[in-house]
């Protein structure tokens, strides 16, 4: 498959469809669900408004939108990055949340000590404490956009790793099916070693722990 192209494309052109259309739906969530949870931590009025919504719909798995979002937006990439869109961006709002509201009390007491006013409290303190749960979420939501796109291009998709692994099915490829397999836990791994560099890059305290 490196070389025999399936449908125009060779396997690296496939991985390279679906890697796309991750992190197209990857950064969205992250751009929506890290001020929205930020917000919840921040706001009781926001907590008290989001949290109920958020409850209601969060335990909806992605593969239950396919069918709206073909109805919504056909099957072109909108509707694909919509369904990664949904998976992901439980995880980063979550933690986000957590992050804010997780950060130990005993760090603002030692800032005021040493005369801090309300807004270095929380450029000092509450968004570099919260960075490590916002990037558990980040490397969770990653996961889960793996496998949200396997999900989305198993309906009416031409290219992407999981049309190699229904082909692989229809024609009873065992190899296609995992190659396709293997290849999402390869490009998902190296994913997640780059968002663990740009943590240690952004939490250097990080580093002497590790």
């Amino acid at each position: 498959m490196l070389i025999e192209p399936l449908a125009g494309k060779t396997i690296i052109g496939h991985v390279w469809i679906s890697f796309r259309r991750v992190i197209i739906a990857f950064f969205i969530a992250a751009g929506i669900g890290i001020p929205i949870g930020v917000l919840m931590g921040f706001n009781k009025y926001a907590y008290a408004i989001i949290k109920p919504i958020f409850e209601f719909f969060k335990p909806m798995p992605p593969i239950a939108w396919i069918s709206l979002s073909i109805l919504w937006f056909g099957i072109g990439e909108t509707s694909k990055i919509f369904i990664i869109l949904i998976g992901a961006v439980v995880p980063v709002i979550i933690n986000s949340f957590n992050g804010i509201r997780l950060v130990e009390p005993e760090l603002y007491d030692c800032i005021r000590n040493l005369g801090a006013n309300y807004r270095q409290e929380h450029i000092q303190v509450t968004f570099p404490a919260s960075y490590p749960a916002i990037f558990a979420g980040l490397q969770v939501a990653l996961s889960t956009s793996w496998t949200c796109v396997v999900a989305a291009e198993l309906v009416g998709a031409r290219e992407g790793v999981g049309f190699i692994i229904v082909q692989g099915m229809n024609v009873d490829n065992t190899a296609m099916i995992i190659a396709g397999m293997l290849v999402i836990c390869l490009v998902s791994f190296l994913s997640s070693l780059a968002i663990n560099y740009v943590e240690r890059w952004l939490c250097p305290w990080k580093r002497t722990l590790d």
